[in-house]
C-alpha cells in the first residue's frame, strides 16, 4: 500500500512544564517552594511518540487538536523542528492543554488542564495517509475513544496497522477495552496500566478472575488483554518490558543508563517499538530497540531531548 506516512500519530500535545526535586508534600498558604530545575518542553504521550519516531527515521506526521494560543503554537513549531508533519492538526476555539510535572527522580506527579483535549473525534483525523495509525491517551480523549474502535477498523481495511497506548485514567475506572482491542495489532500499556485494564477487559467466560499465567504478573495481563489477536507489550521501568503474542511471550531486560529524566521514556519505547516492528523485525528485537529506545530518552530532561537515532541503537 503506497501511503505518504509511514506513521500517523494521533493523540495529545501540549507544554510540559517539568520542576525536578519537588518536594512530596506541598504546603498551600502562599508558601513558596524551592527545586532543583525546570524546564519547559514538548509534552504529550502523542508528540513525543511521533519525535522519537521521526528521530528514528520513519516519515511521520502527527494529528492532534491544539488551541489558538502560545501555548499551541510553541506545541506546533516544537513538532515541525523534529521533522514531525503537522499539517493535519486541527487548531481548536478551546484552550491548548498544559501540564505540570513534578519529578521526584524516576517517580512524577502530574498535573494536566486538559482544555481542548476532549474536543478531539475520529472524524477530525484524515484516513489514508499512514502504513501504520499509533494513538496516545485514551482516557484523556473521550469524544476520539467513543469512535476509535470504527476508526481503527476502517484503518485496517484499508491495509494499514494500529496501535494503541491507553496511558493512566485519571478517573480510575479503567473501562472495558474489548471491542477496541479486537482492531488493535499492538497494544502498549504499562504494567500498572496493564494490571487495572486486565481486570476490566475479561473474557465472559472468565469474568470476575485472570487465568492462571506464569510469572511475573504482566504476563497474565497480557493474556487477557490480547485475547482479541493484539500483540500486548508491557513496560515495566526498570524491569524492561515483555511482549505476549498469542501465547508466545519474550522479554527484554532494561539497559543501565544514567537517567536524568523519566518524563515520556514509555512514549519513546512506544516509538522505538512500532519504527522496528515497520522494519520488519522480529517480536524479540523490536521488544529490544523499544527497551533501548526508552532507556536512552531519559538521559536528559524533558521527553524528546535525548531520544535516540536508529544508528545509536
Amino acid at each position: 500500500m503506497g501511503s505518504e506516512f509511514d506513521l500517523l500519530v494521533v493523540g495529545d500535545a501540549n507544554p510540559d512544564v517539568v520542576l525536578s526535586g519537588a518536594p512530596r508534600g506541598l504546603a498551600y498558604g502562599q508558601r513558596e517552594h524551592l527545586v532543583s530545575s525546570g524546564a519547559l518542553v514538548l509534552g504529550g504521550s502523542g508528540a513525543i511518540t511521533a519525535c522519537g519516531a521521526a528521530r528514528l527515521g520513519l516519515r511521520t506526521a502527527f494529528a492532534g487538536l491544539v488551541g489558538d494560543d502560545a501555548a499551541g503554537r510553541f506545541v506546533l513549531e516544537a513538532l515541525i523542528s523534529r521533522g514531525v508533519d503537522v499539517s493535519h492538526c486541527t487548531i481548536g476555539q478551546e484552550p491548548t492543554a498544559m501540564t505540570v510535572v513534578l519529578a521526584d527522580g524516576p517517580d512524577r506527579a502530574i498535573l494536566t488542564a486538559p482544555g481542548c483535549l476532549p474536543y478531539l473525534s475520529a472524524d477530525d483525523v484524515p484516513r489514508g495517509l499512514a502504513r501504520h495509525v499509533h494513538v496516545s491517551s485514551y482516557f484523556l480523549q473521550p469524544a476520539l475513544a467513543a469512535g476509535l474502535p470504527r476508526f481503527f477498523a476502517e484503518v485496517r481495511r484499508a491495509g494499514a496497522t494500529t496501535s494503541l497506548d491507553t496511558n493512566d485514567d485519571p478517573s480510575g475506572e479503567w473501562a472495558d477495552l474489548s471491542e477496541v482491542l479486537r482492531v488493535t495489532d499492538v497494544f502498549l500499556p504499562n504494567a500498572a496500566e496493564a494490571r487495572h485494564l486486565a481486570r476490566r477487559t475479561a473474557a465472559p467466560a472468565s469474568a470476575g478472575h485472570l487465568p492462571a499465567a506464569p510469572a511475573p504478573a504482566e504476563a497474565a495481563d497480557a493474556a487477557v488483554l490480547g485475547k482479541g489477536g493484539a500483540v500486548v507489550v508491557v513496560k515495566d521501568g526498570e524491569r524492561g518490558a515483555l511482549a505476549w503474542d498469542g501465547g508466545d511471550v519474550v522479554r527484554a531486560e532494561a539497559i543501565p543508563v544514567e537517567a536524568v529524566d523519566a518524563v515520556g521514556a514509555g512514549d519513546s519505547f512506544n516509538a522505538g517499538f512500532v519504527a522496528a516492528r515497520l522494519r520488519g523485525l522480529p517480536l524479540e528485537e523490536c521488544l529490544r530497540v523499544a527497551v533501548r529506545c526508552g532507556g536512552l530518552s531519559t538521559r536528559a530532561a524533558g521527553g524528546t531531548a535525548a531520544q535516540p537515532a536508529w544508528e545509536e541503537l
